[in-house]
């Protein structure tokens, strides 16, 4: 007996991939024009899509392997990404990003054994150290508030047994070449990634194994013995499918009412002058995260392929649970950044801002995954909770290996975890979720 399933809408996003459009234009992969066979199919091409890509061509021997991306690969959320692959405890919902001891500590071994199956695919697939970077993180505070914030995570990384270093606000400005952070925290296990360069180089590295095809969204699938799924221009028939696809798992018809679909916003400016590039000083590539998680992010990144020396700031969220914003949420934004940009960069006074985007992130009510077997080999590795390179690599990765019946320790640790809440009614959620989060913005003061 099959069941059909009509996807109620395809991933649409607003404004331009800034981390993409600076580089040099991309390898185009072809859209699917003609019905094909394959033993597997992952739908998404973002970091979820592609690690399950990839660790299933190092578990199926000589299975086909077919991956659909909905549009062009690093177009969607992760070529909008900051860039962050984190290994510490990083919870959007906490004060300090910190959690109950004993699940951070869990998912600091997630994050480590993500974070070490991107550092393969980065040294095999001779990915530069701009792209990759194993720099670690800094955390800056610009306010007693902020030091505060610092100060208590201090103390948990110290339960934890985790190394770090504090920063003072001398070292924040040879870092940085600004002089508005009063304290920085350094941890070490991180990585900077170009998100934008690392989806498309590791595309090209898996491409020998995976078929790879661009803007050819699913539109609907037919369960059975073998699943069918239809794109505009073909058909695939699979027996496996992964659906990496994030927030969008609802459109599928999974998880109804218990994801919460936020936005992010940022902008970057053009390519700064020499003159300019002299005047800000600091160090040529670095990023700094809030103290508070509703804060500004910063990164400053130098030439790759051509884009020229550049700054990025991302703050503001919005929660939009139609997975849709209009250009309106970005030029609602665009003041703020460039009040963040401006209070941060008085030397670079007059720079304007070329790109400017929104992003989506899904997070659920519990700060679980959407993860799992939906339906007869029908997989979920969805929901990363805002922290899309490192648990989207880690959810592609356990769902391939579910997907395969490979059973590991890691695997269990991972399904081990809760379903996500159901959410309250609208328009309560939406509502009570934005008000909540301005108040909090209001809070983060200058941190913002």
């Amino acid at each position: 007996m099959t069941k059909t399933i009509n996807v109620s809408r395809i991933p649409r996003d607003t404004g331009p991939a800034g981390w993409n459009k600076i580089l040099t234009p991309a390898r185009h992969y072809p859209q699917l024009k003609e019905d094909i066979r394959a033993e597997w199919v992952v739908v998404g091409g973002g970091f979820a899509g592609i690690a399950a890509a990839r660790r299933l061509s190092q578990l199926t021997g000589d299975d086909r392997i077919v991956l659909l991306e909905a549009n062009r690969l690093a177009e969607g959320p992760a070529g909008r990404n900051s860039g962050f692959m984190i290994d510490l405890p990083h919870e959007l919902n906490s004060e300090t990003y910190a959690g109950a001891a004993e699940a951070d500590l869990q998912q600091i071994r997630l994050n480590r054994t993500a974070i070490d199956f991107a550092r393969q695919m980065a040294e095999e697939f001779a990915m530069p150290q701009r792209v990759f970077d194993p720099c670690g993180k800094v955390t800056g505070a610009a306010s007693a508030k902020g030091e505060q914030h610092i100060d208590s995570y201090v103390n948990h990384l110290s339960s934890l047994g985790e190394q770090y270093r504090l920063l003072t606000a001398t070292e924040m400005k040879d870092r940085t070449g600004i002089d508005y952070y009063r304290k920085g925290l350094f941890t070490p296990g991180a990585v900077m990634i170009q998100p934008a360069a690392y989806i498309r180089m590791a595309a090209e590295g898996i491409s020998d194994r995976v078929s790879i095809y661009e803007q050819s969204p699913v539109m609907s699938m037919e369960l059975g013995d073998e699943h069918v799924l239809t794109t505009p221009g073909a058909r695939v028939r699979a027996r496996n499918v992964i659906l990496a696809v994030n927030g969008h798992i609802q459109s599928f018809g999974f998880f109804p009412r218990q994801l919460l679909h936020v936005f992010t916003y940022a902008s970057m400016t053009r390519a700064l002058s020499p003159a300019e590039v002299t005047r800000l000083g600091g160090q040529p590539d670095w990023g700094v995260l809030p103290a508070d998680p509703m804060g500004t992010t910063v990164r400053r990144v130098s030439d790759l392929m051509g884009s020229g020396d550049r700054v990025t700031v991302r703050n503001r969220f919005t929660l939009n649970q139609s997975m849709e914003i209009s250009d309106r949420h970005i030029k609602d934004v665009a003041r703020a950044h460039d009040r963040s940009f401006a209070t941060r960069f008085p030397m670079l006074a007059g720079v304007p801002m070329e790109h400017r985007w929104g992003g989506r992130l899904c997070l659920s009510w519990n700060s679980v995954p959407a993860f799992g077997e939906l339906e007869e080999r029908v997989f979920s590795a969805a929901c990363q909770n805002g922290l899309g390179t490192v648990k989207g690599t880690l959810s592609g990765m356990m769902a391939a290996e579910l997907a395969v019946r490979r059973q590991s320790p890691l695997l269990e640790e991972f399904v081990s975890c809760d379903a996500p809440r159901r959410l309250p009614p609208e328009p309560f959620l939406s509502v009570g979720a934005n008000m909540t989060m301005r108040w909090k913005e209001w809070l983060a003061g200058i941190e913002l």
